[in-house]
């Protein structure tokens, strides 16, 4: 089994992530072969709280270009995860 750090790679920050942390809701990203028994295991042990929901997406890379040039960027997982009333995670505090 991969080690929790390498599933929960990092905490995704925007104002409408704040918005959900109200309602017990944490968005991460997470490595590409990650199912949603690894996450909420992973996110159970790192961060010592109950997980309810665990919903996962892929966000595609855009294109983009610089002059001649063309590339794109790199497509990550994203998942979210609904904690159990009243749990919170402390690195999201004062966010």
């Amino acid at each position: 089994m991969r080690d929790s750090r390498d599933i929960i790679i990092r905490p995704i920050i925007t104002e409408k992530g704040t918005e959900e942390m109200g309602q017990g809701r944490y968005i991460f990203e997470v490595g590409k072969g990650a199912n949603k028994h690894l996450i909420k295991k992973a996110v159970e042990e790192l961060f010592k709280v109950q997980v309810v929901n665990v919903n996962t997406m892929t966000v595609r890379g855009k294109y983009r270009g610089f002059g001649r040039f063309t590339g794109k960027r790199k497509d990550w997982k994203k998942a979210i995860v609904t904690l159990r009333e009243g749990d919170s995670i402390p690195l999201f505090e004062g966010v």
